[in-house]
């Protein structure tokens, strides 16, 4: 890859580094396409690449003896797999893996290492990501402690929809009780929470936002600080303007 196509890289961090960073960072780069549940990092196995999505979204996920599984992390185009790296350490005690199939920029760990030992401020603001993503994840606990499914769920949708470009995504029941590390049955019940109060249409494995505010709301403060956070840390933008209620007439619109 060259200087001049990384500059235009749609991942949020890439694109903010400095053209020195680009000429340094670019030939380790190869641009990969991400399928559904592919594996990106492995819970206790060193780290061989490093992800930058442009395209799609990543899970960080803790498990449990048992195969029981929650996510404490997720992430799109605006950021990275391999935080643990950039922090000094080889491995993650998590897994990591595609939530929704797109595409990154990928380096491996070696290389990214080197680079990072030439460029303190392509350092720092790799740290400065991964900071935001432990205080994402401290906010996920928080959610999974102190409000119900229905404000989680929320929460979640919010999330996804930060870092999608339409209002529409794909995502089963199921994967999602998963993530939210609930049974199917509640999910189902949470989803008709939220179309009841018109914040969401779901339908066939899609969920539209209807109302991004009204999501707001009703995830109870535990949206918003992570985001803002984000934005203090690397200087990046996250997340989407507060947006009109679609007429309700609308059809549902399916991701392109």
């Amino acid at each position: 890859m060259t200087p001049e196509n990384l500059s235009a890289s749609k991942n949020r961090l890439l694109s903010a580094i400095t053209p020195d960073d680009r000429r340094l960072l670019a030939p380790s780069l190869e641009r990969i396409q991400l399928n559904l549940r592919q594996s990106l990092e492995s819970a206790h196995q060193p780290i061989e690449f490093v992800y930058f999505l442009e395209a799609g979204l990543g899970s960080v996920v803790a498990s449990k003896e048992g195969g029981s599984t929650v996510e404490v992390g997720l992430f799109g185009r605006d950021g990275m797999t391999g935080t643990s790296l950039v922090q000094g350490d080889t491995e993650s005690p998590f897994d990591c893996f595609v939530q929704m199939g797109g595409s990154a920029l990928r380096v491996s760990a070696d290389n990214l290492r080197d680079v990072l030992s030439k460029s303190i401020p392509l350092a720092a603001l790799l740290m400065h990501y991964a900071r935001a993503l432990g205080i994402q994840t401290t906010y996920t606990a928080l959610a999974n402690g102190q409000i119900k499914l229905a404000e989680r769920l929320a929460r979640w949708i919010l999330m996804v929809h930060d870092r999608m470009d339409g209002d529409s995504f794909s995502v089963t029941h199921e994967f999602l009780a998963m993530m939210l590390g609930v049974r199917r049955p509640g999910v189902t019940v949470a989803l008709q929470i939220l179309e009841s109060k018109r914040f969401i249409e779901s339908q066939r494995g899609e969920i539209l936002v209807r109302d991004r505010n009204g999501l707001i709301d009703l995830s109870q403060g535990t949206y918003g600080p992570a985001e803002t956070e984000y934005e203090r840390l690397t200087g990046i933008p996250l997340g989407k303007s507060k947006q009109p209620i679609p007429d309700d007439d609308a059809p549902l619109r399916r991701p392109a």
